[in-house]
């Protein structure tokens, strides 16, 4: 059977329809190649978090495949307001979607194309209380996808493939190493905790750049935890104090079993740590605080 779309609106090249009466020509490179880049931003209450930080990543990803910004920031703001005012006050998921436009067949990318401009918000579909009280469960596998990471592009077959090897165990999430070292799971940042310090991997060309990434530095110094960005070994990973994902959806989540194993050390180990508590506590606060 399939799954019916949600009855809400979406934006479609400069016009409001319903979302299932949406249609874009086959020829849409979005469609042909994965051309394009998407953002999710959060809202809360009806307002948008850490929108500057979205659009802002949006247009690097965007400069990264050559593709021109189609709207200024203020248009940006106005399009999300409004289709955020067209669903009941409440948390959403705001989703844009730019691709390079339509065009014959080819791969060389064509000069001067009209960018697709697609976006919608639904209602957030919030991580299950159980989850957040006991941890998750994430599996490992070898990051086999291609090597700009660094670029939200709409072309996610490797991170879908990735994403069902965790499903088909029942799991929440695959987390990937790549020659020995994490790079990032399928749909979120990674981090884990040692000896109280919370610890990512740097910025590089083969992950992206999480808009987290900076919250959870203003967070850590905001409760007086470590932080540092460095390269994390395979072997630090399993060996953890806690393992956190973070994500536009999962906000912060603790993983407390990975590949069947319990994760951490002690009383403690299999179930959220103290580091995450912190974190999500305050991450609770700043969505308060920094959504507009």
């Amino acid at each position: 059977m399939m799954n019916a779309l949600p009855d809400i609106a979406c934006y479609l090249n400069g016009a409001f329809t319903p979302l299932a009466e949406a249609r874009i020509s086959p020829m849409d490179r979005g469609f042909i190649f994965g051309d394009g880049a998407y953002e999710m931003i959060p809202v809360y209450g009806g307002r948008m978090f850490r929108f500057d930080e979205h659009i802002a990543r949006l247009e690097r990803s965007l400069a990264k495949l050559r593709i021109p910004n189609p709207m200024s920031r203020e248009q940006w703001l106005a399009l999300g307001r409004e289709l955020v005012s067209r669903l009941p006050n409440g948390d959403q998921w705001w989703y844009i979607q730019v691709t390079r436009g339509v065009a014959p067949r080819d791969h060389v990318m064509p000069k001067d194309l009209k960018p697709t401009v697609f976006s919608y918000s639904n209602a957030q579909r919030a991580v299950p209380a159980e989850q957040r009280h006991h941890g998750v469960a994430c599996v490992s596998a070898r990051d086999f996808r291609w090597e700009r990471g660094d670029i939200k592009s709409t072309s996610l077959l490797g991170n879908v493939l990735a994403r069902q090897i965790s499903a088909d165990q029942g799991a929440v999430e695959t987390i990937m190493l790549r020659e020995g070292f994490l790079t990032e799971a399928s749909a979120s940042n990674v981090w884990i905790v040692k000896e109280g310090a919370l610890l990512g991997v740097p910025k590089s060309e083969q992950v992206l750049e999480g808009i987290r990434v900076e919250l959870l530095r203003e967070l850590c110094e905001e409760v007086g935890v470590a932080y540092n960005l460095r390269p994390i070994s395979e072997a630090e990973l399993f060996a953890a104090d806690e393992v956190i994902l973070s994500s536009a959806t999962k906000e912060v989540l603790a993983v407390t079993t990975l590949d069947g194993e319990g994760v951490g050390h002690g009383a403690l180990r299999g179930k959220p740590g103290p580091v995450y508590a912190k974190l999500y506590e305050a991450y609770q606060g700043a969505k308060r605080l920094q959504s507009i």
